[in-house]
């Protein structure tokens, strides 16, 4: 049965209510914007980053969030760790491949962490097509491709990986390989935002640590980012005032609103083939 926004918005009430510790091994230019997502939204954001602790760290952690944005060795060895105690104790986590077509560095790295059984993976479509044919298709992390154009390549990651993969841009494609949500939220102003995306990851995180079905927990967490963004980019006169109007579209989200505004469809489609 399809979500209804009833049941998304159950859920944000139950990251609300339960407060969940997110750990995020997340990149140095969006670290700020995400912890402060996350806070908005009623989850307990923590950047840990070093090899020392994140073992340790993601053990007493609900969720995990590993980001390549700001990719650098010691950043690819603890989030190795910390994803191999993640799977280790049960702690959900996922993957944002962020710009991983855009070195053979970077996609090594990404390739490396998604045959390590994420959870979620999410990305725009240019790599999420990148991370299913390990070939570069983007410049940096900007997506040179629609996410409708990488709904194929996503059944091919979520075949590999055992992933949920979720695709981001002007529509949300979400899929388990059998089931494919669409998601037509969010606003155009949002790409003039950076990490936006990354922060939309670190909300999902916080409904997989309240929701054990990864593909529920995904759609929930980009339909209540998508129309937080609509919300926001009502009250805001250009990507300053939205940052600013995002957070508090978050906190301030009511069933109503949500109501009004969620726009999703889902459908069940063959598994690709190997």
């Amino acid at each position: 049965m399809s979500l209804t926004a009833e049941a998304v918005f159950q859920r944000l009430n139950a990251v609300r209510e339960r407060q969940p510790l997110v750990h995020n091994i997340t990149n140095f230019v969006v670290m700020n914007n995400t912890a402060n997502a996350l806070l908005a939204l009623g989850a307990s954001p923590a950047m840990v980053h070093s090899s020392d602790e994140v073992e340790d760290f993601v053990a007493i952690s609900q969720a995990l969030v590993v980001n390549i944005g700001t990719l650098y060795s010691e950043q690819v060895a603890a989030s190795k760790l910390a994803v191999i105690r993640a799977n280790t104790v049960g702690t959900p986590w996922i993957l944002d491949p962020v710009g991983v077509g855009a070195t053979p560095y970077r996609r090594t790295a990404a390739g490396a962490l998604a045959a390590l059984k994420p959870t979620v993976i999410r990305g725009n479509g240019s790599e999420i097509l990148s991370l299913a044919q390990q070939s570069g298709q983007g410049r940096g992390v900007d997506s040179l491709h629609g996410s409708d154009a990488a709904v194929d390549a996503a059944r091919q990651v979520v075949m590999t990986t055992g992933a949920v993969v979720a695709i981001t841009g002007a529509v949300d494609f979400v899929t388990d390989g059998t089931r494919l949500g669409e998601l037509h939220n969010g606003h155009p102003l949002m790409a003039r935002v950076t990490g936006l995306g990354c922060s939309a990851t670190a909300i999902i995180g916080a409904f997989l640590a309240i929701e054990p079905d990864a593909f529920s927990a995904t759609v929930a967490g980009l339909a209540v980012f998508g129309v937080a963004g609509e919300i926001a980019a009502q009250h805001s006169a250009g990507p300053g005032s939205l940052q600013a109007a995002l957070l508090d579209a978050l906190y301030n989200l009511d069933q109503e609103t949500f109501s009004r505004h969620f726009r999703y469809r889902e459908s069940r489609i063959e598994p690709a083939k190997g």
